[in-house]
C-alpha cells in the first residue's frame, strides 16, 4: 500500500489511532493536492463560511510547514478543490 492509498477515507488533522471518520461529525472530501482522498471535519462550518482553508501539511510543495490551500466547490459544498501549495508562515 502506497502513502496515497493509505491515505484515502482518514480524516485531515485526527490521531493515527482514531484517523476514520465519526457517526456524529460530517466531512467534506478534499480533492487533489497533497491531501487528495482525506476527509476534512465540516461539523462547525456553515455553508456561509469563507469556503477556503489552508492547511498544514508536510507532503505538499513547500515541505514541513507548508499549507496546502483548497477551496469549497460552489456546486457541491461537500467537496473541497485543490488550488496549489504556499509556504507556511513564520
Amino acid at each position: 500500500m502506497d502513502e496515497k492509498e493509505f491515505l484515502q477515507g482518514r480524516v485531515y488533522g485526527a490521531d493515527h489511532e482514531d484517523a476514520g471518520p465519526r457517526p456524529d461529525r460530517t466531512y467534506a472530501e478534499l480533492v487533489g493536492g497533497p491531501l487528495d482522498g482525506l476527509l476534512l471535519d465540516v461539523t462547525d462550518r456553515s455553508d456561509h463560511d469563507p469556503g477556503e482553508v489552508a492547511l498544514t501539511t508536510e507532503i505538499g510543495r513547500y515541505g514541513p510547514g507548508g499549507r496546502a490551500l483548497y477551496v469549497r466547490r460552489a456546486a457541491d459544498t461537500r467537496r473541497f478543490d485543490w488550488q496549489g501549495d504556499t509556504p507556511g508562515t513564520p
